[in-house]
């Protein structure tokens, strides 16, 4: 525990520009959500379901974070201001994710199934997202905030809106089939050197028909 601690402060520092000393980071109230939530999973994990879903509801009084402590959250994980957060019961979160306020990750069925969304390593979930469903955020992938997602996110991509859409895929399709840029498609519209002193070679004269 002291390990994931150290860890996750260190994290913190290196990710918040507003952090200006370790004091200042103890005070965060998303560190507190994710070190709470890890007593409520060991709790959980040796079938005190109670203890642990009562551990979950005073950390959300105190913190305003919700992290189902059957959820799986891996090493590092940085919640940013914390207020509003959601994570769901069958939800995993790899190493190195972070999440700004707002963010929900939640179910989409009814049924005891694995219905919450999983996120692999190094994504970043901005502010107000809401991610639903057993689908998954690819590593190093970026929601953007306010993004509502309900398909799976491929690795690397940065997807917005709602429902989102990748923002990144057209501008890298381009790229890979060397399609021109509007910068090249301005140039190509613009008349040359040789193209003007074409034109002037033949075009007649203003007196070729004169007597």
């Amino acid at each position: 525990m002291l390990d994931h601690i150290v860890d996750d402060v260190r994290t913190a520092r290196e990710t918040d520009p507003a952090a200006r000393s370790t004091a200042e980071v103890l005070l965060y109230a998303g560190l507190h959500a994710v070190w709470l939530y890890r007593i409520a999973h060991w709790l959980w994990n040796r079938e005190l379901h109670f203890t642990a879903r009562l551990l979950s509801q005073v950390t959300r009084f105190l913190t305003a974070v919700e992290i189902h402590p059957a959820a799986d959250l891996g090493r590092r994980v940085f919640i940013d201001h914390g207020m509003g957060v959601v994570v769901g019961e069958t939800a995993e979160i790899g190493d190195d994710v972070n999440m700004y306020h707002g963010v929900t990750l939640g179910g989409d069925d009814p049924r005891p199934v694995k219905r919450h969304p999983t996120v692999e390593d190094d994504a970043t979930l901005g502010a107000n997202s809401t991610v639903v469903g057993d689908i998954v955020v690819g590593e190093g992938a970026t929601v953007g905030a306010g993004a509502v997602v309900v398909e799976d996110v491929p690795a690397g991509a940065t997807v917005v809106g709602n429902p989102a859409h990748r923002v990144d895929e057209a501008a890298e399709a381009s790229a890979e089939r060397g399609a021109p840029t509007d910068a090249d498609e301005g140039a190509m519209d613009r008349p040359t050197d040789a193209t003007v002193e074409d034109d002037a070679a033949t075009r007649p004269c203003c007196d070729a028909t004169a007597p």
